[in-house]
């Protein structure tokens, strides 16, 4: 709303200042900012809201230590991460955006299916929540609307650099980072259904090809491989980080890191002269996102304020189902969701330590009769504590296993 407010001020009474809303670099830091006086102004207020309408933490006893003094600590605080993320992006971003209308749209949806699910365990003292197949339909909804809207919208452009065209030199690119438009020449319009794939030199991967047996008519058919992989990745992502979120500032402080290298993923992507440079996709207009993700960031700092150990507030699903997906729609945006194995490694070794302990269970028993283990517990953040290691110890590492992996996905921008 802020921009273009003074986006108006500035094209019709050339008001002096009204022009630093046209840059991107200072929205997102004046998005940071007010994510960040939200939340943790505003969040202890509404942590107080909670506590008075006895909305607490129901805890069942799983033998950790530590465990049963978190019974009560009011849950649903997603809402102050949900929160200082639409207010700043509502107020300093460009709605017209058809990036950003795409991440609201994400952000409310799975913040309200989380939304529901804590709703029916506190208030309605159902502690399974919303029926897990409701949560899977919502988050199949978002994938659709997500995955249609990337492949069919006219405002959604993929542009790649002609092979012949010389790469610029740093001084170049430093002197011209923001501002500017694309040379035609440079650039040449490619399909929807492109993506980013690691590690390699032509670091171009097209969907289209998984339908490649249609002959000519594979690329009318793409959306069909195109829409499902969505779905996939948005769902997996959003329950990886629910997964995530069991101990104090865990989820939160992995979410932010990760969200600060999709801001930089996002600001290269959509400056065409910084994708000119590092010869990656050039995605217009998707430098609006780093508005957005900066709001997220300053979310995740500023819930850490009161979620750090020991939390005075729990996220709740509210928080944890919203936090992956908009990792995922994010990624999926800027076309770097082949990164998201390596970038939400955390998110990833949770699910797969759930997965092997369920699997390897159950076929032990079949073939011995009796249920083995691979870890003393799942998600393996209870398998270490289960090693009497503090909660405090297993987040701060955990964030730093996340950090190393934020900068080998930096990284893979020039290792091919």
């Amino acid at each position: 709303m802020l921009y273009h407010f003074f986006e108006y001020l500035q094209n019709n009474f050339n008001t002096p200042g009204a022009g630093l809303f046209q840059f991107i670099s200072f929205r997102a830091a004046l998005s940071i900012i007010i994510s960040l006086i939200i939340s943790m102004v505003f969040g202890g207020r509404l942590i107080r809201i909670l506590q008075k309408q006895q909305v607490g933490e129901i805890v069942r006893d799983l033998g950790l230590e530590g465990q049963l003094q978190k019974q009560g600590t009011p849950t649903m605080g997603g809402l102050i991460i949900l929160a200082s993320i639409l207010i700043p992006t509502l107020l300093v971003a460009d709605l017209t955006n058809i990036y950003i209308q795409i991440m609201l749209i994400a952000t409310v949806w799975l913040g309200g299916i989380g939304f529901l699910d804590d709703y029916i365990k506190v208030f309605k003292k159902d502690k399974k929540g919303l029926a897990g197949k409701f949560k899977v339909i919502g988050q199949i909804g978002v994938g659709i609307i997500v995955g249609t809207m990337l492949y069919c919208s006219d405002d959604v452009k993929l542009k790649s650099k002609v092979d012949d065209t010389p790469t610029p030199h740093i001084e170049e690119v430093m002197a011209n980072a923001e501002g500017g438009t694309s040379n035609p020449e440079l650039w040449m319009e490619q399909s929807t259904s492109k993506t980013t794939l690691p590690f390699v030199k032509n670091n171009e991967f097209d969907y289209a090809w998984l339908v490649s047996w249609m002959g000519d008519e594979a690329q009318d058919w793409v959306w069909i491989v195109f829409i499902p992989i969505v779905i996939l990745i948005v769902t997996s992502v959003s329950n990886g980080a629910n997964m995530t979120d069991g101990l104090d500032g865990l989820a939160t402080g992995t979410s932010g890191i990760i969200g600060v290298t999709l801001a930089f993923l996002a600001y290269v992507s959509g400056n065409y002269i910084f994708a000119d440079y590092l010869n990656i996709m050039y995605i217009p207009s998707s430098g609006e996102l780093v508005v957005f993700i900066s709001a997220f960031v300053g979310a995740c700092v500023g819930f850490l304020w009161y979620n750090s150990f020991p939390a005075q507030v729990f996220m709740g699903d509210t928080g944890s189902l919203a936090l992956g997906g908009i990792i995922a729609v994010f990624a999926i945006a800027i076309r770097k969701e082949l990164l998201i194995p390596i970038l939400c490694g955390v998110f990833l070794i949770e699910n797969l330590s759930v997965v092997m302990q369920v699997t390897y269970f159950k076929y032990t028993k079949k073939k011995y009769g009796e249920g083995r283990r691979i870890f003393r517990m799942a998600p393996l953040h209870h398998h270490f504590q289960k090693l009497e290691m503090h909660e405090a110890k297993i987040v701060s590492r955990f964030w730093i296993v996340g950090l190393m992996l934020a900068v080998i996905t930096l990284v893979t921008l020039k290792i091919r």
